[in-house]
C-alpha cells in the first residue's frame, strides 16, 4: 500500500499534504478563517460605532438641555440653590442708560431715513 502511494506521488497524481507542528499556526488556515469571519467582524464594529454615536449624541443633547435650564434659573434670585425665586431686578442707573441708548438709536435711524428719502 505504501508502495502504491509512493509511485502516485512520484508521478504527480497525489499531492503530499504538509502537516505542521501542533504548536505552530498554519498560515493558510488563519488566512481562510480571517477572510471567512472578516465580514461578520466588520458588521459588528460598524454596529458598535453607530450605537456609540447615537448614545453619545443623546447623552450630550440631554446634558445640553439640562444646562440650558440651569442657566435660565441662574438669572433668578435663589435659582442657584434650586428654589425658584423672583427675577433679579436691574439697577435703576443701568436701566436709564439702556433706555437712553435705545432712544439715540431710534433718532439716528430716523435721521438716516430722512437723509435717504431727500
Amino acid at each position: 500500500m505504501v508502495g502504491r502511494k509512493l509511485t502516485l506521488v512520484r508521478s504527480g497524481q497525489i499531492v503530499e499534504v504538509y502537516h505542521s507542528h501542533p504548536f505552530i499556526l498554519d498560515f493558510d488556515k488563519v488566512k481562510y478563517r480571517s477572510f471567512k469571519h472578516g465580514k461578520r467582524i466588520l458588521y459588528l464594529i460598524l454596529f458598535i460605532t453607530i450605537r456609540f454615536y447615537v448614545r453619545s449624541s443623546n447623552f450630550l443633547r440631554n446634558k445640553y438641555n439640562e444646562m440650558k435650564i440651569k442657566l435660565k434659573t441662574l438669572n433668578k434670585k435663589g435659582g442657584a440653590n434650586g428654589n425658584l425665586g423672583e427675577k433679579v431686578e436691574v439697577s435703576k442707573f443701568l436701566r436709564i442708560v439702556s433706555e437712553y441708548k435705545h432712544k439715540i438709536k431710534e433718532i439716528k435711524h430716523k435721521v438716516h431715513e430722512e437723509e435717504k428719502n431727500s
